[in-house]
């Protein structure tokens, strides 16, 4: 009797035990990592790739005006100014009037029309006169030649005034009008109204400058002049937009350095759109070369510093992710070079790693 009773008991025993091992294994399969599908779609994954490792020199600068497109309007008679009629940062448009001065010098270039236009009329008439006199034989060849040179003397200094007027831009008033050379915008103003201008004044009233391409003007360091290349990728960056990367490259090197900062110039020219960059803007300037050598590169935003060191996660299923340790050789603004820790091929994420890092290792 004792033998069935204790075979059972036995029995009974296995079964339980059989079902907390059960139960266990269910329990720590449940705890296993896995990523959701919310998760997924808030992450990046990007593959690592052997690439030319580059370096990145960055330059202090600021927003100029393309000198090629700017042109300083000067006076070219004195006077009284009237009306001012554009501000600083105004938008203009060419032959668009700027500006009105009341001056004596045009009141006496009018006189000069008039006495020119005069001159001529009464030179033709004592030409005509000689002339059928002449054929009267009763004055000399010689004055019919004489009347036919002082036509000629009132005709040119007829042409010379008309000239002064095309030049001046003058009309029939004996106001000068101070106009716009180009479209663009006024990036300097020296007058207002009620200002006295000298005839000999050597100060420019405006400037105008065309600002939809505008160049980046950027001190080099001499010890950076070697790397300095024409056609050189460019990034810029502006306070004013400071989420905003302006691309551009170097298209001019100034082969001088400064006397007082010892620096090298350059230019990098931008397409401006929209007009975002304005002349004098500060800026920082990105200039990417290459080094010559290779190394796994991948986005410098997939490396976490943690404890001292840095890591990325390495993906390699939805229920398999690793914390891997990494050496970094260089990191710049969009890449990292990694020297010890990652082989081409394998997948890290680069975006929201920092979540799953903490979900993995708290």
């Amino acid at each position: 009797m004792k033998n069935p009773i204790y075979v059972v008991m036995l029995a009974s025993i296995a079964i339980w035990l059989t079902s907390c091992e059960q139960k266990k294994e269910d329990n720590e399969e449940s705890k296993v990592f896995m990523l959701s599908d919310t998760m997924m779609s808030r992450i990046r994954i990007d593959t690592v790739r052997n690439e030319a490792v580059r370096n990145e020199l960055t330059l202090v600068g600021k927003v100029v005006p393309d000198e090629n497109q700017v042109i300083k309007v000067f006076p070219l008679v004195g006077g009284n100014v009237e009306e001012v009629n554009v501000e600083l940062g105004d938008n203009v448009r060419k032959g668009q009037k700027l500006a009105v001065i009341r001056s004596g010098e045009v009141a006496d270039f009018e006189r000069q029309m008039i006495q020119a236009q005069s001159d001529l009329l009464i030179a033709q008439k004592n030409l005509s006169s000689t002339e059928d006199l002449f054929e009267s034989k009763l004055v000399p060849e010689r004055d019919v030649i004489t009347a036919r040179q002082m036509v000629d003397k009132a005709q040119a200094e007829l042409s010379r005034v008309k000239e002064i007027f095309s030049i001046y831009g003058l009309g029939k008033s004996t106001n000068y009008v101070v106009k716009s050379p180009i479209n663009g915008f006024i990036i300097d103003k020296n007058v207002n109204r009620g200002m006295q201008l000298r005839s000999d004044n050597s100060e420019s009233l405006f400037t105008v400058g065309q600002i939809a391409d505008v160049g980046v003007m950027a001190n080099v360091n001499e010890s950076d002049i070697p790397r300095i290349k024409m056609g050189m990728p460019a990034e810029v960056r502006t306070i004013s937009f400071s989420d905003e990367v302006f691309k551009g490259k170097v298209d001019k090197i100034y082969n001088v350095l400064d006397p007082d900062t010892k620096a090298m110039k350059i230019r990098i020219q931008l397409q401006n759109v929209g007009f975002k960059l304005k002349p004098e803007m500060h800026a920082t300037v990105s200039l990417n070369f290459e080094e010559g050598n290779q190394m796994q590169a991948i986005p410098s935003q997939a490396i976490i510093f943690d404890r001292s060191k840095n890591w990325v996660m390495v993906y390699h299923s939805r229920t398999k992710i690793e914390t891997r340790p990494i050496e970094v050789y260089r990191s710049l603004a969009d890449r990292a070079y990694i020297s010890v820790g990652l082989k081409p091929g394998e997948a890290v994420i680069s975006k929201n790693q920092l979540l799953v890092y903490d979900a993995l290792n708290d």
